[in-house]
Order: structure tokens, then sequence, then C-alpha cells
């Protein structure tokens, strides 16, 4: 037996990282460990970014993408961001990985780009979709 709708036949899910959290609280409270944005880009609704920090490994680090849930009204439509970093490694080598953002969820209703301030990063990214 088949239940699924045609109209699901139209919805694409990307797969591409973590889901960005949007959570106004979290925004305003959440403190990071340091670390040193590398590299940054954005490809359909992946943000991808190198970073890199002191640590034993960077096995154990953690590192979420989080939004206010602020949409300032101008033209693009903006939101304001910034990455909760959790590293309790106590060693001095450096490191640098690689993690993926899934940005579908910061999507603007009758838009199709979105200007993201992420805190930290030295100029503003857009993302087209």
């Amino acid at each position: 037996m088949n239940t699924q709708c045609d109209e699901d036949d139209d919805f694409q899910v990307s797969s591409c990282g973590q889901p960005v959290i949007i959570d106004n609280a979290f925004f305003e409270t959440a403190e990071s460990s340091d670390y040193v944005l590398v590299d940054s880009s954005i490809t359909n609704d992946c943000l991808t970014v190198e970073i890199s920090a002191s640590g034993c490994d960077g096995e154990s680090w953690s590192m979420v993408l989080v939004d206010s849930g602020n949409v300032a009204e101008s033209s693009p439509e903006q939101r304001y961001l910034k990455f909760v970093f959790t590293n309790n490694e106590a060693c001095l080598a450096v490191f640098s990985q690689v993690r993926e953002f899934n940005l579908s969820t910061l999507r603007v209703d009758g838009s199709t780009e979105v200007v993201l301030n992420i805190e930290g990063f030295p100029e503003p990214l857009l993302y087209s979709y």
C-alpha cells in the first residue's frame, strides 16, 4: 500500500550537514571557545566552514550554528547568527576541521536571498536560494 502524496514529489531535502538552530534565548546566552575561521563558502543550501583551534586531536570538538530568529527587513533581508564552538581539549597542538551546516531553514518567504551576518566573520555572506 502506497500512502505517499503527489505533493511530496516536489519536496527536496538537502542533506549537507547540521541544521541551523533558530533560538533567540540560546543565541543571546551562548558562549563559545576560541577558534580561528580559516575559510567559508556557500554552495546551494550548504555553508562549509574550515576552522582551527588548539587541542589534542579535535575529536571531541562540538560546533553548532545558532540564528537569533530575528530578520531585518531590508533588501535583501538579513539574519544574525553565531557559531557556538565547544573545545575542552587542553593540549597546545593546533588542528583544523571542516564543518557543514544546512541553511535551508533560514530562507525567508517571498525572497530568493538573505544576508547572513555571522558573528566573528569579516564580511556578511549572501545565501541565494
